[in-house]
C-alpha cells in the first residue's frame, strides 16, 4: 500500500502543470461568462463534464504508468550482464533516456572487460613469480644445509686430529666455524619466513581469484595439525618453546590444503609473539569441534580485539615489531568463511593468546 501511495503521488507530480493548466482555464472561462453576464451554470456544467471526462483519461493512464514501474522494478532486480529489454517509450524523452542507460552501459562493459583482463595478467604474472622464485629459495637451502654440514664435519675432524694440538689457534679455528655455523642457521631460519611470505602471497593471489581449487572431503584433524607443527618444528627448537600437544581425535569436513595453511598462520604468529612458555594445541571441552592454539606469549591489546581480523590492521604489536603485515589473520578469516568454518581470538595482555577455530559446517554431501 505504502508502495501504491508513492506512484500515486508520483504520478500526480508529474502531471500537475496539466491539472494547474486546466483548473487556470476553468476560471478564466468562468470570470469571462461572469463579465458577460452569462449563466455560469452552464461553464460549472462543462467544467463536470471535463473533470470526470479528464478522470477517466487519467486512471487509464496511471495504470500504464503504474504497470511500466512495474515492469522496470522487476528488470531492476534480474538485469545481469547484459541490459534486459525496456517497455516502450512513450515519448522521444524517454527514448533519449533508454540511449543514454545503453551507452553508459557499454562503457561500463568495457571498463569491466579492461579491468578482469589486467587482473587476470596480474594474476599470471605473480603466480609464476611465486612459482620461480621458489627455486632459488630451495637451492639457498641446500646450499646452507650442506654448509652446516660441512661445518659440522670440519669441527669434527679438526677435533680428532690432535687432541694435544688444540692451541690457541685450533680455538679461534673452531670458533669460527661455531661462529659460521651460527650465522648458517639463523640465514636458514630467515629463509624459511621468506617461503612464507612467499607461499602467503600465492594463497592471497588464490584467494582474491573467484575460482579456487576447493576440495571438500572429510580428513583427519590429527594429521592436518601435525603437518603444520611439523613444518615449524625447527622453530620450536631454536625458540625453546614448549609444545603441549594432545591426540586430536576428530575427523572435520573441510580443504586439507586451506586448513593446513591457516594453522600454520596461526602457529607463525604464535611463535612469532612468545618469547618463552609454551604453546597449546587441544580440542575446546565446552564447544564441539573446535581447536584451541593457546600460547603464553604478550597477547593483544583490548582494544586491538576487535579489529584483528581486518585487512591490514596490525595493531599495537605490529607496529612495536615493525615487520607486521596485517594480513595473515585477515586471510584466515576468509579462507575459514569459505570453508564454512568460523575463528576467534580471546587475549590478556602480558599473559597470552587462544585462538579457537570452529570446525563445524553445513551439512553437504562428501564425495
Amino acid at each position: 500500500m505504502k508502495d501504491f501511495i508513492s506512484i500515486l503521488f508520483s504520478y500526480i507530480k508529474k502531471h500537475i502543470f496539466i491539472m494547474l493548466v486546466f483548473a487556470i482555464c476553468s476560471i478564466i472561462f468562468a470570470v469571462v461568462f461572469s463579465l458577460y453576464n452569462l449563466p455560469v451554470e452552464a461553464v460549472a456544467y462543462a467544467v463536470k463534464l471535463s473533470v470526470f471526462a479528464l478522470i477517466i483519461i487519467a486512471l487509464f493512464r496511471f495504470l500504464s504508468f503504474y504497470k511500466k514501474h512495474k515492469e522496470l522494478e522487476y528488470l531492476k532486480n534480474v538485469i545481469t550482464v547484459s541490459l534486459p529489454k525496456f517497455p516502450e517509450a512513450n515519448d522521444k524523452i524517454e527514448k533519449d533516456y533508454q540511449e543514454l542507460i545503453n551507452i553508459l552501459h557499454g562503457s561500463k562493459l568495457s571498463v569491466i572487460y579492461e579491468k578482469d583482463n589486467s587482473f587476470s595478467n596480474m594474476m599470471d604474472y605473480y603466480t609464476l613469480w611465486v612459482h620461480q622464485i621458489k627455486t632459488p629459495i630451495s637451492a639457498m637451502r641446500l646450499i646452507l644445509q650442506s654448509s652446516l654440514q660441512d661445518s659440522s664435519k670440519f669441527q669434527s675432524e679438526e677435533f680428532e686430529l690432535n687432541e694435544d694440538m688444540l692451541v690457541a689457534s685450533d680455538k679461534s679455528i673452531n670458533e669460527n666455524v661455531q661462529r659460521e655455523k651460527e650465522i648458517n642457521e639463523e640465514l636458514l631460519e630467515q629463509l624459511f619466513r621468506t617461503e612464507q611470505y612467499v607461499e602467503m602471497v600465492l594463497q592471497y593471489l588464490r584467494m582474491e581469484s573467484d575460482s579456487s581449487d576447493l576440495l571438500i572431503r572429510r580428513y583427519s584433524l590429527d594429521k592436518i595439525v601435525k603437518q603444520a607443527v611439523k613444518k615449524y618444528a625447527k622453530s620450536f627448537i631454536r625458540k625453546k618453546i614448549k609444545l603441549n600437544y594432545e591426540d586430536l581425535d576428530a575427523g572435520v569436513i573441510t580443504d586439507e590444503k586451506w586448513l593446513v595453511f591457516v594453522i600454520e598462520q596461526l602457529l607463525s604468529n604464535a611463535l612469532k609473539y612468545t618469547y618463552s612458555g609454551s604453546i597449546s594445541i587441544y580440542m575446546d571441552e565446552d564447544l564441539p569441534e573446535t581447536l584451541v592454539i593457546q600460547d603464553t606469549g604478550i597477547g593483544i591489546q583490548e582494544e586491538d580485539l576487535p579489529r584483528v581480523f581486518e585487512k591490514g590492521f596490525t595493531g599495537y604489536n605490529g607496529r612495536a615489531d615493525k615487520k607486521s603485515t596485517g594480513i595473515g589473520l585477515f586471510l584466515c578469516k576468509k579462507i575459514l568463511k569459505k570453508l564454512s568454518h568460523t575463528i576467534s581470538i580471546e587475549s590478556t595482555l602480558g599473559r597470552g593468546t587462544k585462538v579457537k577455530i570452529g570446525l563445524d559446517m553445513l551439512e553437504v554431501e562428501i564425495e
